[in-house]
C-alpha cells in the first residue's frame, strides 16, 4: 500500500485512508483465517520534549511511534497481538499470532465485542469535539520557553536558589480503529505542556515545589512566566516547614489532590473493581456514597475536553450523565465485558472515564481556596501528598502529606512529615465543602474538598 500524506502541517507520516487500509486488511485477514470477530486499531503519535535546568539546555527528545493491535475471537476465546510494522507479511504475521494465542486460550463466556445494538452512530467520527491542535513549535523555540519559565522562577525572589529544570512538551496523536461489528471510526488529538520546579532556600531549610500548564491547543496555556512565578511562590511558602503532634482535625485538600481522590471515587465503581470484589464501594448503585450536596457529571462532549471522545475505546456510543446525583450513586463506569460480567449494559467506559466534574450545590462562586481556609476555621491543608497508601478493598487510606497548619481562618506556618488517614467511605461521606476554585487535572474537573475529620499522624 502506497503511504499517503495528510495536510502538510500535521505533522504525521500517515493519514486516514492509509490507517483505514492496514485496518480493513487485517480484519479480512482474521476472516480469512476462520475468527469468529475480530478488531483493530491503526495508530501514529509524535511530537517534542525539552528540557532545561539552571539556564542551560538539558534534553531534546523526539519521539514517533506507531502501531497496528489485533484482537481475534474464535467463538468465547480471544487472542490480541500487536505490530510496528505495517508491511502485508507483518501484518498477516500478526493477525496470525492473535488468531493462534485465540485457539489456545481458555474460553471466557463474557469475552466478546461490544453488541451491535451498542455501537456509535457511523457519524459519530464526524462529531468536531476541537481536539487536534498541532503545535509547530521548533526546539530552539520550546528551549526558549522553557527557559523563560524557569527565569521567572528565580526572578521571584533571591531564596529561589535551585531548580530541577523546566520542560515544555509538544504531543499529538491520531487512530483509526473498526470491528466486525460494524463499528468505524478515530480521531486525531494534541496535549502540550510547560512546567518548572524550583528550589527555595539552601542547606537543610531547602523546599522544593513545581507547577505547569497542560492543555489540547498550546494557546491556551498559561504563560511561562505565570507558571515560573507560581511554581516559584508554593516553593517559597513550605520554607520553615515543620511537623505537628498527632490529632484528629479537618482536612482541606487542594484542588489538584482533590482530583486524585475523585479518582479513587472512579476506582471504586468501575466495573473492574466491582465484578473482581476488590472494591470499598461493592453494590453501591442506588445506595448514598457522599453527602446529599455533592453531584458527579459526566460529559464527553465538551469541547476541547481531556476526556471528551464521541465514542468509547470499543467503538461504543457515549453519553452525558449523571453518575452521582445527591450523592447517590446512578451509575457506574463500564465497558462491554465488564458490563457482562456484572449482569448489566455498557455505559460507553471502556477506556476509562470522560470529562468528570464533582459539584457540591452549596458551592458559592466566591468560594475559592481562601475562602475555604477561612471556613475550615483550624485544621490541616494539604498541598502535596506521597507514596500510594489506598486499599481498594477496604477503603483504608494512608499517605504521607505536607502543606499548612491553618489557625481562626488563616495560615500559620507549614508542616511537613506528617500522614493522613482515615477510611475513604467515611471520607467521602464526610465532605463538607467543594470549592469554586476548580482545577482541571486530565479528564477531572474539581475545586478544594474539605473533609471533615480524618488522623493526622505527626510527632
Amino acid at each position: 500500500m502506497k503511504s499517503h500524506k495528510i495536510r502538510a502541517d500535521s505533522g504525521f507520516s500517515y493519514s486516514r485512508p492509509f490507517f483505514e487500509g492496514l485496518v480493513d486488511m487485517a480484519l479480512a485477514h482474521a476472516t480469512k483465517l476462520g475468527a469468529t470477530d475480530a478488531a483493530a486499531e491503526a495508530s501514529e503519535g509524535c511530537g517534542l520534549s525539552v528540557s532545561v535546568r539552571k539556564g542551560e539546555l538539558e534534553n531534546v527528545e523526539r519521539n514517533r511511534d506507531k502501531g497496528l493491535s489485533v484482537t481475534v475471537y474464535v467463538g468465547q476465546r480471544r487472542g490480541n497481538a500487536s505490530t510496528s510494522d505495517f508491511s502485508p507479511a507483518a501484518i498477516a504475521q500478526t493477525v496470525q499470532a492473535a488468531y493462534d494465542i485465540a485457539r489456545f486460550t481458555a474460553e471466557d463466556p463474557m469475552a466478546g465485542l461490544p453488541d451491535v445494538a451498542d455501537i456509535a452512530d457511523p457519524g459519530a467520527s464526524a462529531t468536531d469535539l476541537d481536539l487536534f491542535h498541532p503545535w509547530d513549535v521548533t526546539s530552539e523555540q520550546a528551549a526558549q520557553l522553557a527557559l523563560r519559565c524557569e527565569e521567572a522562577a528565580f526572578a521571584t525572589d533571591a531564596r529561589i536558589q535551585n531548580s530541577e529544570g523546566a520542560g515544555v512538551s509538544a504531543q499529538q496523536s491520531h487512530f483509526f480503529s473498526a470491528h466486525t461489528h460494524g463499528f468505524r471510526g478515530g480521531f486525531a488529538s494534541s496535549r502540550h505542556s510547560i512546567s518548572v520546579s524550583p528550589i527555595a532556600g539552601s542547606g537543610d531549610a531547602m523546599q522544593r515545589d513545581a507547577w505547569y500548564s497542560s492543555m489540547l491547543s498550546a494557546k491556551d496555556m498559561a504563560s511561562p512566566q505565570a507558571v515560573g512565578r507560581y511554581a516559584a511562590e508554593r516553593a517559597l511558602s513550605r520554607l520553615g516547614a515543620r511537623k505537628i503532634s498527632t490529632r484528629k482535625c479537618p482536612v482541606l485538600f487542594e484542588s489538584p489532590l482533590a482530583a486524585g481522590l475523585l479518582g479513587s471515587l472512579v476506582q471504586a465503581i468501575s466495573g473492574g473493581a466491582l465484578y473482581r470484589q476488590s472494591s470499598f464501594l461493592m453494590n453501591s448503585l442506588g445506595k448514598q456514597v457522599l453527602p446529599k450536596h455533592i453531584d458527579l457529571f459526566e460529559d464527553p462532549f465538551v469541547k476541547r475536553g481531556k476526556g471528551s471522545s464521541p465514542f468509547d475505546d470499543e467503538g461504543v456510543r457515549v453519553a452525558a450523565r449523571q453518575v452521582i446525583e445527591a450523592g447517590r450513586v446512578r451509575g457506574y463506569f463500564l465497558s462491554s465485558y465488564t458490563a457482562r460480567k456484572l449482569g448489566m449494559p455498557t455505559t460507553g467506559n471502556a477506556g476509562g472515564s470522560h470529562n468528570l466534574v464533582l459539584r457540591s450545590r452549596l458551592t458559592r462562586p466566591e468560594d475559592d481556596l481562601d475562602a475555604m481556609i477561612r471556613n475550615m476555621g483550624s485544621g490541616l491543608l494539604v498541598t502535596e501528598l506521597m507514596g500510594q497508601g489506598v486499599n481498594y478493598v477496604t477503603g483504608d487510606y494512608s499517605r504521607g502529606a505536607s502543606g499548612f497548619w491553618v489557625e481562626n481562618g488563616r495560615i500559620a506556618y507549614p508542616v511537613e512529615e506528617i500522614t493522613i488517614a482515615g477510611n475513604m467511605k467515611n471520607m467521602l461521606r464526610d465532605i463538607e465543602a467543594v470549592g469554586a476554585d476548580t482545577y482541571n487535572y486530565g479528564a477531572k474537573s474539581v475545586g478544594s474538598v474539605l473533609v471533615g475529620k480524618m488522623k493526622v499522624a505527626g510527632n
